[in-house]
């Protein structure tokens, strides 16, 4: 399996959108990618949000090979994973993105199964 090295300009302005969007309730979805580039965000049914935290029904992904990791908010300025995300991390993909408020371009970090910090470049 190759590393996630990049995300689509596109796709991060689509997460942060959809972070802006649901605030103060969290956002959360699934990447996709081509390559070693994040490209997508599936949006799965049943999918449940609070200010709290958000729960991702993964018994609803598609089989789907370019399925690499998960995107979620915090309604917070804090982009570092909590124990709930870090057991996910753990469980499900290779790269994460948690983005925090106020969800612009500096306000969203990366993370790699084992709760890492990774850079990603935004390209396109």
């Amino acid at each position: 399996m190759k590393d996630i090295t990049r995300i689509d300009r596109e796709a991060l302005n689509f997460i942060l959108g959809a972070s802006r969007s649901t605030h103060p309730r969290e956002f959360i979805g699934v990447l996709r990618a081509k390559g070693d580039v994040i490209t997508e965000v599936l949006l799965l049914p049943g999918t449940i949000s609070s200010e709290q935290s958000a729960v991702l029904r993964l018994h609803m992904l598609p089989l789907d090979p370019s399925a690499c990791g998960t995107v979620h908010s915090h309604p917070t300025p804090n982009a570092s994973p909590s124990q709930q995300d870090a057991a996910l991390f753990s469980k499900f993909g290779r790269v994460h993105i948690i983005t925090a408020y106020p969800y612009g371009e500096r306000s969203w970090k990366a993370y790699n199964h084992r709760w890492e910090e990774v850079h990603l470049e935004v390209v396109g």
